[in-house]
């Protein structure tokens, strides 16, 4: 299951950074599935979108437990950018569903914008939106095969 929505954040902005933003925010549930799954369906998922240049991270988010950041090499920044957070959920979180006990849930929020920076080259997140977007780079670099007419 997964949603994809317009989030907002009180952040400065920056070149990697918007006060609004795209978030594909999702829950995987399976039978002893474990954070080296989720490592690599996203390796996975990245790859196919031309991204391979992955990092996982531990850190700490209140409701899962193991928990990652995921990055993405920028060659154009010259750095890490972070592109996503999982994790899976705590087994006290997961009580009031009922499932069974070898039901583990993973869950995740991974970033629209700085993916599509990373994959096309653009150095700036505020370059995809407002007057300055090129709308030839649409039919250049398609996501999709679409008939131009």
């Amino acid at each position: 299951m997964f949603s994809i929505d317009r989030v907002f954040r009180n952040e400065t902005l920056d070149a990697t950074h918007l006060a609004e933003f795209h978030q594909v925010e999702g829950v995987v549930a399976e039978r002893n599935l474990s954070l080296a799954h989720v490592m690599g369906l996203f390796t996975e998922f990245f790859r196919k979108c031309g991204i391979t240049n992955l990092r996982f991270k531990p850190t700490y988010n209140p409701y899962t437990e193991p928990s990652m950041e995921i990055f993405a090499f920028h060659d154009g920044l010259g750095k890490w950018v972070e592109i996503g957070n999982s994790g899976m959920f705590r087994p006290e979180m997961l009580l009031p569903m009922g499932l069974p006990a070898d039901v583990n849930v993973a869950g995740y929020g991974l970033s629209l914008e700085r993916p599509t920076m990373i994959r096309y080259g653009i150095d700036n997140i505020r370059d995809l939106f407002g007057p300055k977007v090129d709308l030839r780079m649409i039919y250049e670099n398609p996501i999709c095969c679409l008939d131009k007419n």
